[in-house]
């Protein structure tokens, strides 16, 4: 048919995945101050995509919350489907360290498709091909294609908080990508396209994506308990200098 072999692979990664990948929309109560009725309107939006049967989505935090460092939610959500239906979301939970939410919606499971994910112990590798699908300034399943630039990578993300081994891709990634999935050439989710590096504020061919070890860590949890376990110590510290120095301690100081 005249295509190479690398179109018909991207073809065919998007013909599996597009159905499992979902635009999220926050929306919020306004009042007309004619009528003083209330209407709702979209106060943003984003990409996640369907995790299991049960209608558990996957997406970033700070796509499903207003204010995902500050912990505000959205006074409503939506999920719409590839076959452009939509349903109102409930959120599960949520990992703002992470930059990592979960919706429900109560979808029927024949219409719900659950991305691929690889098995355990699955290594990438730089230069290692990537998809993107997302729903870029709104223009709904939308692929950009790139590569693995880099991996490892630390990102400050929500609070200044380090996110760690994240996935760097020249795959363009756009406002209203977050929370989209990052495939390879199998059509297994690798990443979760989060943030980019750019002074404009569009791709700049520096894309960066949450891990999915990470994300298959995480999702489960949130799931289960409705909140990510954090591992500690178990013990409180004493930061004020005036206490250290009029005791003569070195190192911390147990409360």
């Amino acid at each position: 048919d005249g295509r190479i072999e690398d179109e018909r692979n991207t073809i065919g990664v998007f013909q599996a995945a597009a159905p499992a990948t979902v635009f999220v929309t926050q929306k919020q109560t306004v009042i007309d101050r004619f009528s003083m009725k209330e209407f709702e309107v979209p106060a943003g939006a984003g990409t996640g995509f369907v995790w299991d049967a049960e209608g558990h989505v996957v997406t970033n935090c700070h796509v499903a919350l207003r204010d995902c460092q500050k912990r505000i939610k959205a006074e409503n959500l939506s999920v719409t489907l590839y076959d452009q239906k939509s349903y109102d979301a409930t959120l599960v939970g949520f990992d703002p360290f992470h930059d990592i939410a979960v919706l429900k919606i109560a979808a029927d499971t024949k219409t719900l498709v659950p991305i691929r994910r690889p098995d355990k112990g699955y290594k990438l590798e730089v230069g290692q091909k990537t998809i993107a699908i997302g729903n870029p300034f709104g223009l709904d399943h939308t692929l950009t294609v790139g590569v693995i630039s880099a991996l490892g990578r630390e990102v400050k993300g929500i609070g200044d908080v380090t996110i760690r081994g994240m996935v760097q891709t020249d795959a363009a990634i756009n406002p209203g990508n977050s929370g989209g999935p990052l495939l390879d050439s199998r059509g297994q989710l690798i990443g979760m396209n989060t943030m980019i590096f750019s002074t404009s504020g569009s791709a700049a061919g520096i894309g960066f994506a949450v891990p999915v070890n990470t994300i298959d860590r995480v999702v489960p949890q949130i799931i289960t308990t409705g909140a990510p376990e954090r591992v500690g110590i178990g013990i409180t510290y004493i930061e004020d200098e005036r206490i250290l120095r009029k005791l003569g301690v070195e190192g911390v100081l147990v409360g």
